[in-house]
């Protein structure tokens, strides 16, 4: 495995495991399967595993799976306060007390506030204390990094980015989000600023695996460097040194096989033009098959009438191309909550 640095110098693994989408059984996480394939993982030498307060037994099932296994000193956990859900100062504790206690544990290496969406939302934060709450906790040594996920437009992130001292930050970043989303003019703004950027939804939740069009899959296919989708748009988003780590939901042990392989070699910088030109072609092909030729440019921003164009007309795209659900949940995350 290799490892990039996160603020406080720690090493974190490049391919970091997302605890939303352990599988199920009668509605119940797996959990005999979910701690084979964490401690897997462990073995692999990933150390940086992402949770939430609101992802269903999660955090409940890795805090056990660690405890059981007396690994806690091995791996980073990254938990997510539900700020949406406070309603006073005292919640804010509330809610941490109670995922320490879910997660067995007395500290958490990264905390994040979950879809922070505006500055207004971390303004009414502050109104809570919650700057001088996260000072309490980091000085007691109950948090070790704190920082924020994001999904929403570039502007935003950055404006989010200045409001407050981030050891880290959240970004939805992949080869069709290069544009919209954060983008990587946000993670690069970060990266001068020195804030460790993670990444989420590095394959759109498998729709750059499973929902691609026939010419993509096929230009994948005769390309002379023989890689499935999936380890194609993991090595685009490793081939930026500004990217630290990577999440990926894994629930199989070949899936979580074949993801450590590619982290293992994976570099910064190694892309060639034929590869990037590959990336193109199959990004071109996704967009050929959308409702609106959009690149997400940003050339007719901004609106006079304040429209986020590139991003209506990506979510628009998306209904027809992915879910519908997905895309207007979208929609509003990027344009209804600034």
């Amino acid at each position: 495995m290799q490892y990039r640095y996160l603020r406080n110098g720690k090493p974190v693994s490049v391919l970091g495991y997302g605890c939303m989408r352990f599988t199920k059984s009668g509605g119940k996480i797996d959990l005999a399967k979910a701690e084979r394939e964490l401690m897997k993982a462990v073995r692999y030498g990933i150390n940086y595993f992402d949770t939430a307060y609101i992802y269903p037994g999660s955090e409940a099932a890795v805090g056990e799976i660690f405890e059981r296994n007396h690994c806690r000193e091995k791996v980073m956990i990254a938990t997510k306060l539900p700020y949406y859900l406070v309603k006073s100062p005292d919640a804010i504790d509330r809610f941490f007390r109670e995922q320490l206690s879910r997660l067995r544990t007395d500290y958490i290496d990264c905390y994040l506030m979950h879809m922070l969406s505006d500055i207004q939302s971390w303004e009414r934060m502050k109104a809570f204390g919650i700057e001088e709450w996260i000072a309490a906790r980091k000085a007691e040594g109950s948090i070790r990094q704190i920082g924020f996920s994001f999904h929403g437009n570039t502007d935003t992130f950055i404006e989010l980015l200045d409001a407050y001292d981030w050891d880290f930050c959240q970004i939805q970043y992949n080869y069709l989000d290069e544009h919209t989303q954060a983008g990587r003019r946000g993670l690069q703004y970060a990266a001068k600023k020195g804030i460790p950027v993670i990444i989420m939804e590095p394959l759109r939740g498998g729709r750059l695996v499973s929902h691609l069009p026939e010419t993509a899959k096929r230009a994948i296919t005769e390309y002379p460097v023989q890689r499935s989708a999936a380890e194609w748009a993991f090595r685009w988003l490793w081939d930026q040194p500004e990217v630290t780590c990577v999440l990926s939901g894994m629930n199989s042990m070949t899936m979580l096989h074949d993801n450590v392989r590619a982290a293992h070699t994976a570099c910064a910088g190694e892309f060639s033009k034929a590869d990037h030109a590959l990336i193109r072609q199959v990004r071109d092909a996704i967009r050929q098959a959308a409702k609106v030729g959009c690149t997400g440019c940003g050339y007719c921003m901004p609106c006079p009438q304040g429209v986020d164009i590139p991003t209506t007309f990506s979510c628009y795209n998306k209904m027809y191309l992915e879910r519908k659900n997905a895309a207007r949940r979208e929609y509003f995350q990027v344009t209804s909550f600034k």
